[in-house]
């Protein structure tokens, strides 16, 4: 039988596989266009398979508010190269993944995979569908989901895909949770989070864990610069006193006005509103933390491809 080129065409822009497959792929259905997406949907999944062994440690981080700013969904969507995570269908995808997060309102990367990506794919299928668009993995690989029970507002920051952050910052008047200023602070704070990188909210917050980790941290520096023992302990208090102004959100100095910590530029704003603002929750992610990335050099590459 003969396909037509607008076949094969719209066939080619609904499922972003090559021309010829689409070709191909429209023969064997005997020109049926469901059959021929399901055809290369089935073919796209052995792809996808074989895909599933690379590090994909590339990608973007993508935030979205909702709930009139009262919830907040922040997604790592990765990839194994830069020139994807900068590719339109791609961002276009991890934004599909965001909006299905803040409709579902789901917490768990393990839940997302089954919710309804579209009228006709899972969340899971999608994810072998843009494998075979892209010709790469993809992985949704965290989730960071905020709610804010009450008044006031989430704050959230995207740093050019590769950093995500936001903050929910609580009010005591339904005013404030509209105010401008207040909703401009709660942004600042999510860029101060981002650039900052807090580990706690407040000096109260830090467990004894961590402080004896960095105790034992600060004493092996000090030997190594080769200070006195009998100096060491001291030094290393006077460390651990300070410890608070550099992990904790409140007595951190705040970076668009270093004169100030965080705890007095919400003091303030709290006095010249006239309420109770609280910061009560944030959450900050890096891009591929925590992925061993695979270092690669392309003649070796090249090499292996022409000895397959």
């Amino acid at each position: 039988m003969t396909i037509s080129a607008t076949d094969v065409k719209n066939l080619r822009e609904q499922t972003g596989a090559g021309m010829m497959d689409c070709k191909k792929a429209l023969n064997e259905c005997g020109g049926d266009f469901e059959k021929a997406v399901d055809f290369l949907r089935a073919k796209g999944l052995a792809a996808a398979a074989k895909k599933q062994s690379r590090v994909a440690a590339e990608g973007m981080i993508s935030a979205k508010t909702y709930n009139e700013g009262k919830a907040v969904a922040l997604v790592e969507v990765n990839c194994e190269t830069d020139f994807v995570a900068k590719n339109d269908d791609f961002k276009d995808y991890v934004s599909k993944v965001n909006d299905v997060i803040a409709t579902t309102n789901t917490t768990d990367t393990e839940e997302l995979l089954t919710k309804n990506f579209n009228d006709k794919l899972t969340v899971k299928d999608s994810i072998n569908e843009i494998t075979l668009k892209l010709g790469e993995k993809i992985d949704i690989r965290r989730i960071s989901h905020g709610k804010l029970e009450g008044e006031g507002t989430i704050g959230s920051y995207v740093h050019g895909g590769k950093i995500g952050a936001f903050v929910q910052v609580a009010a005591g008047k339904a005013e404030t949770s509209s105010n401008a200023t207040f909703q401009e602070f709660a942004k600042n704070l999510a860029m101060h989070v981002a650039a900052a990188s807090p580990t706690f909210l407040t000096a109260d917050d830090i467990d004894e864990n961590f402080k004896n980790r960095e105790a034992e941290v600060y004493a092996a520096q000090l030997k190594e610069q080769g200070k006195p023992e009998n100096m060491i302990d001291k030094i290393v208090q006077g460390k651990l006193n300070k410890l608070a102004s550099e992990v904790c959100l409140y007595e951190q100095k705040f970076v668009m006005d270093p004169d100030k910590t965080v705890k007095t530029l919400t003091a303030d704003l709290s006095k010249e509103l006239g309420d109770e603002i609280t910061i009560t929750r944030f959450e900050k992610l890096n891009l591929g933390e925590g992925i061993e990335k695979k270092e690669s050099n392309l003649a070796d590459e090249v090499a292996q491809m022409t000895q397959n």
